[in-house]
């Protein structure tokens, strides 16, 4: 998956203000404690971190 195909789904599915502070301020435990756009900064696969926001936030798996 590629960045702006990760962003794109992250605005669709929480919108576009929503999606962006959850980027910055939701911590995901599946990833080692960093929020999602620590995780891609540190190496994170996209993908990896799209299914670790979804898992939090209950968004059915036919979406990931």
């Amino acid at each position: 998956m590629r960045l702006t195909e990760f962003h794109g789904l992250v605005e669709e599915q929480f919108g576009r203000v929503r999606g962006a502070s959850l980027l910055v301020d939701h911590v995901l435990s599946g990833l080692g404690g960093r929020t999602a756009a620590q995780a891609i900064e540190a190496g994170a696969e996209p993908r990896d971190v799209w299914r670790a926001l979804c898992a939090d936030f209950d968004v059915p798996r036919d979406q990931w």
